[in-house]
């Protein structure tokens, strides 16, 4: 039985899609003469994936079957002092999974492209930048020391700039692709300061050996306060897994993302970087199990988000952004099981959301192709019949998010309601309430984009913004709606595949098995949601019977129910209910006021202090007195004195008898 990895295997993962990146990017554009067509441009970035989720398959073999494991360092960067700055590898249960995840789903999104971007002039540079996107998250997941986790933390966020900027040449992408950075920074800002203060007092980056010192660490105290510096470390973290898994207040950039092409909005959205954040603080399990005070932090955070962000989904007519406030949503669930100390609940929805998400975000794209770049679902309707591959995967994928029994979001959402009603933390009864509300609200705004799109009457001939699309400005007359072509649908079928079996296959490892045991941490005398959970379980079939009569299933059957009454049977209904209700339906409309918030007191308020300190500051403080100030004073001080300089030799000997005679009188003096 093999216990070990190969170094050599490991680094490869990263690196073939690296170096397909590099082809494509450097030989496929302008940038290197373009050397290479699209087909070799999309042929090497597929064979470097392909190569990396073929061996990440081998390494979650051997992790899951062999026991095999791998923390190693590949190459030393520099030594400061007793700090070491390190490149190496961590490949445990929860880094072979990410692997897993990451390189499939990413895989499926290249193949996708193909279809989804053939009339696109930036094509070989779209496929350059998703293989280095690919790059930069496993370099994130792999990682065992934070330098190397803030370097792939960094890279994502930088190529997501450029993936969600992609059509640069269309305002609203510039906006959206700044907006993300920006907000990004913000939480990216207090990340820093979280491995700083890990860095200054536990005297290292690696992981193994900060988390040994974990419990000297939660006995010291911030300097200056009372406040326990766990605590600070462990919440300076989470506000980086605010930004980059967009938790509220730092969610905002994520909807406005959707102007990039679908293949994006699958490959950030699903499995990669919005799920960062998540990975983070389940890989820092051990410290934040030492602080109640951030737990309850996590929870109250990720209760906000599942329910509050799936409010907007429902009056939402862009079917990306649907998806995109299902996204939102769904974060927030890991996120509450996190804070519930149920970390590999928390990862395993992160898995099985990432299959179904990708799914449905890749299913939106085929509507768009189909519906001729429309991506209003007012003006679709009866699509079913003309894109049948694309309907049932559309189904399936939105049954597993709703969690049905069965289905692979019915083992990860569940687990996580029944681990945050287990919970004895403060904001435990505010977050099970979330929870179980967001059940109805997640299962009411899927099926209202299912119904509305693909069942009742077409409605895509009364478009009257017929020339609305998200590729790239062709503007097409009306045709009825037609399938993709199958290097868009095969993706959806292998998808839709795990979308179904994943969760019923994995729970019973994943959850309360040894497939994590070393990965994560939990304080069972104080944290016992997972032994209780572990109690509860007597199988998937078990569980999956049981819940065809929790309140869960009701509930999400109930929103399923609400829809179809809403949008197939009454469907003057919404529109009467809006009118009643305008005040709250304009809340909502306007996400809470939090971009009018953020673009109208944050950033003027951050401007005008700018141009404070520029004005006083910079110009009359810096400029004006100490440099200015200073030589004015010096010239000024000069001139005189070199008044004095007469060159008469009278002069001169004048100052010394005066001089010789003050210093008679003051020793005279002195006795």
């Amino acid at each position: 039985m093999s216990q070990t990895l190969s170094a050599a295997t490991l680094l490869t993962v990263p690196l073939a899609p690296l170096a397909g990146a590099i082809l494509a990017g450097v030989l496929g554009t302008k940038f290197g003469g373009n050397w290479i067509g699209r087909r070799a441009s999309h042929s090497l970035t597929i064979f470097g994936v392909l190569l990396s989720f073929i061996l990440s398959a081998m390494t979650l073999k051997s992790v899951a079957l062999d026991g095999a494991r791998f923390n190693e360092t590949l190459y030393t960067w520099m030594v400061v002092g007793g700090l070491k700055m390190e490149i190496g590898f961590l490949v445990d249960g929860l880094t072979a999974m990410m692997m897993c995840v990451v390189t499939f789903v990413s895989l499926m999104v290249h193949i996708y492209t193909i279809g989804y971007m053939e009339e696109d002039e930036g094509y070989n540079r779209f496929f350059a930048y998703i293989s280095l996107f690919t790059f930069s998250m496993l370099m994130l997941v792999m990682s065992n020391n934070m330098l190397q986790l803030f370097f792939g933390w960094e890279a994502v966020g930088l190529v997501s700039y450029l993936l969600i900027g992609f059509w640069f040449n269309k305002p609203t992408a510039i906006f959206a692709n700044m907006k993300a950075f920006l907000v990004n920074r913000v939480g990216d800002f207090g990340f820093i300061l979280g491995i700083g203060l890990i860095v200054a007092n536990a005297g290292t980056l690696n992981y193994a050996e900060a988390f040994a010192k974990a419990n000297e660490l939660s006995l010291l105290t911030f300097p200056g306060t009372d406040w326990m510096l766990i605590t600070v470390i462990c919440i300076c973290l989470f506000v980086g897994a605010m930004g980059k898994s967009a938790q509220f207040p730092l969610h905002v950039w994520l909807p406005d993302s959707m102007e990039g092409p679908t293949p994006i909005s699958a490959l950030i959205h699903a499995a990669t970087m919005v799920t960062a954040g998540i990975f983070m603080v389940a890989r820092m399990s051990p410290l934040f199990e030492l602080s109640e005070t951030a737990l309850n932090f996590v929870l109250i955070i990720g209760a906000i988000t599942a329910l509050f962000m799936g409010f907007l989904g429902i009056i939402q007519n862009d079917i990306k952004r649907v998806v995109a406030y299902s996204t939102l949503s769904q974060l927030g669930y890991m996120t509450v099981a996190l804070g519930a100390s149920a970390y590999s609940v928390a990862v395993f929805h992160l898995m099985t959301h990432a299959f179904f998400k990708a799914l449905l975000f890749l299913a939106a794209g085929s509507v768009i192709i189909g519906m001729h770049h429309n991506q209003d679902i007012r003006w679709m309707g009866g699509v079913r019949k003309y894109m049948p591959i694309t309907w049932i995967t559309t189904l399936l994928g939105s049954l597993a998010l709703i969690g049905t029994p069965f289905f692979s979001g019915f083992y990860s959402k569940d687990e996580i309601i029944m681990a945050v009603h287990a919970s004895t933390l403060p904001g435990a009864g505010f977050a099970y309430f979330s929870v179980l509300a967001g059940v109805f609200v997640t299962a009411f705004y899927s099926f209202r984009l299912y119904f509305l799109v693909f069942h009742g009457k077409e409605r895509y001939d009364q478009n009257p913004d017929a020339h609305h699309d998200d590729h790239h400005g062709k503007q097409e007359a009306h045709h009825s709606p037609h399938e993709s072509p199958w290097v868009v649908t095969v993706p959806l079928i292998l998808l839709a595949i795990p979308s179904v079996v994943i969760g019923f296959l994995t729970i019973q490892p994943m959850l309360f098995g040894d497939f994590l045991k070393d990965a994560i941490f939990v304080n069972a005398d104080i944290h016992k949601g997972m032994m209780m959970l572990a109690e509860e379980f007597h199988g998937p079939v078990k569980l999956a019977l049981h819940g065809l009569t929790s309140l869960p299933f009701w509930l999400a059957l109930s929103g399923v129910v609400s829809a179809y009454y809403m949008y197939i049977v009454n469907p003057a209904l919404p529109a009467a209910i809006k009118s009643r209700v305008l005040p709250l339906y304009n809340v909502l409309e306007n996400k809470y006021f939090l971009d009018w918030i953020n673009e109208n007191v944050l950033a003027r308020g951050a401007r005008a202090l700018g141009t404070l300190l520029w004005k006083v500051g910079d110009q009359f403080i810096i400029d004006g007195t100490l440099v200015n100030g200073s030589w004015k004073v010096i010239g000024r001080l000069s001139g005189a004195v070199r008044k004095a300089q007469s060159g008469y030799l009278y002069h001169y000997a004048l100052v010394m008898i005066l001089g010789v005679f003050v210093l008679m009188t003051y020793f005279v003096w002195l006795k």
